[in-house]
């Protein structure tokens, strides 16, 4: 396990883990200096490209946006996730998770699931490819997208699925969407992090998609907190170009040549 793992590791129980999403360089090296961990999630599916789900995200596009967070991301550990229909076997999974670390030089990988992936995620850590694990609400299976928990075989099926995930050596595993109750009893059984997304603050860190978090994006979801409106100060700052053009009053004398 290297070194930046260990730090994540080491969090367990003693303090928070930050976790943000980000698909661009400016954004990476903005909240870089506050993330533990910065998660190009396939997120970006819905958020840049307004898909209708994450399942329509290539590997090229994952490998592309990852590409520019690299050159932002000085010390956080940097996360890959694998986009669906990339890690159906082993052997493809073994593939496309090189392919992402080579070209992107990230950290490590996410996958989404249980026992289902279990050898997939075993191999690729036998061949030393850091894996985070992500259980509860799986948007690149999800048929609906309702908490997870509340069922009593539910339950003990995200339980179960944590303890092997752990067994597997992922070094965490983010639960989204999971009831609250159930989110505490894994994070108190597992002795890797847990990462929460509407999943409590029972975890031992917090994930957000960091276009929600600054309100970028008009989703109205209740595991989301807007902590700013980016949307309005964009919108101001246009708002002021147009007037100062129509004006003369942009460009002036300084900012001509």
């Amino acid at each position: 396990m290297n070194k930046n793992i260990l730090k994540i590791t080491s969090k367990k129980n003693k303090s928070k883990i930050i976790c943000l999403t980000s698909y661009s360089k400016n954004i990476a090296s903005i909240i870089d200096k506050h993330c533990d961990i910065i998660l190009v999630g396939d997120s970006l599916g819905s958020v840049l490209y307004n898909f209708s789900s994450t399942k329509k995200v290539s590997l090229e596009m994952m490998i592309e946006h990852s590409k520019s967070v690299r050159m932002g991301v000085k010390k956080s550990l940097m996360v890959v996730d694998m986009p669906h229909n990339t890690y159906r076997n082993s052997k493809e999974a073994l593939k496309n998770a090189k392919k992402i670390i080579s070209k992107t030089k990230c950290d490590a990988v996410k996958l989404e699931g249980g026992k289902k992936i279990y050898q997939i995620i075993k191999n690729l850590i036998r061949n030393n490819i850091q894996v985070m694990g992500h259980l509860g609400v799986l948007p690149q299976s999800a048929t609906n997208f309702k908490f997870k928990g509340k069922k009593l075989t539910e339950r003990k099926k995200i339980l179960e699925d944590s303890k092997l995930l752990e067994q597997a050596g992922v070094f965490s595993i983010v639960l989204e969407c999971v009831e609250s109750s159930l989110a505490k009893e894994i994070t108190k059984t597992i002795s890797i992090p847990t990462i929460g997304i509407g999943a409590s603050v029972n975890c031992d860190g917090q994930v957000l998609v960091t276009d929600d978090l600054i309100g970028l994006n008009n989703i109205n979801v209740r595991f989301v907190k807007k902590y700013s409106n980016i949307k309005k100060e964009i919108n101001d700052a246009t708002l002021k170009f147009k007037r100062d053009v129509n004006k003369k009053r942009f460009p002036a004398k300084k900012h001509s040549y």
